[in-house]
């Protein structure tokens, strides 16, 4: 069922959006370590996951943002060269997309979107994923595409989950995967913003 014409809802155009993964180079795009794959037997637990009826495609609006929920486990801590690396030899990557012109995302982050589903702040940010996993679903199964929220570590940040199944042939990737160093400059901005120390920069 596709969203009602009363339903508020954010129809993008170009937009640029970002994501942090684990890439195994030569990997096919959405092939398992690529940049359009979702590990959907592995989520569960995330902030809009429901694993049984969607893959949650994860990205932002800006790079620093999609850094920074890749390494804000750190907060408070140093980031070294070892924390971009894998064991089995993937590597953490920052990849770019166009989001087609047609997509409709539900915008949490709209007073109007949350006035007419008499939703709270609060509710979009909590931590409880009891309560963010069932606004997903509840999108979902209106028929959007995914829907977008501020981010939690920093509210001037955009951040974006997408229906992998229903959003796919909708997402074009921009260019090659860049993997992420200790100079990436937005590394070095989610660094800064998370309170995480950068330790040396040594070339391999």
């Amino acid at each position: 069922m596709r969203p009602s014409s009363k339903s508020k809802t954010r129809v993008t155009r170009d937009v640029r959006l970002f994501r942090v993964f684990s890439w195994g180079s030569r990997k096919p795009a959405a092939g398992a370590g690529g940049p359009l794959n979702v590990p959907r037997r592995r989520q569960g637990a995330g902030r809009h996951d429901a694993p049984d009826q969607y893959g949650a495609f994860y990205c932002s609006r800006d790079a620093a943002s999609a850094v920074a929920e890749a390494i804000q486990f750190l907060r408070g801590q140093e980031l070294t060269g070892d924390d971009l690396r894998r064991s089995d030899g993937s590597v953490r990557a920052l990849s770019a997309f166009n989001l087609d012109s047609a997509a409709r995302l539900l915008d949490l982050d709209d007073p109007q979107v949350l006035a007419s589903r008499a939703l709270r702040p609060s509710s979009v940010a909590t931590l409880d994923r009891r309560v963010t996993q069932r606004l997903a679903i509840t999108a979902y199964q209106e028929g959007f595409d995914g829907l977008s929220w501020w981010s939690t570590l920093d509210a001037g940040w955009t951040n974006a989950t997408l229906f992998h199944e229903r959003i796919l042939r909708q997402l074009t990737l921009t260019g090659s995967p860049e993997p992420l160093t200790l100079v990436t400059p937005a590394l070095v901005e989610a660094a800064g913003r998370l309170g995480i120390r950068i330790g040396p920069h040594r070339e391999r």
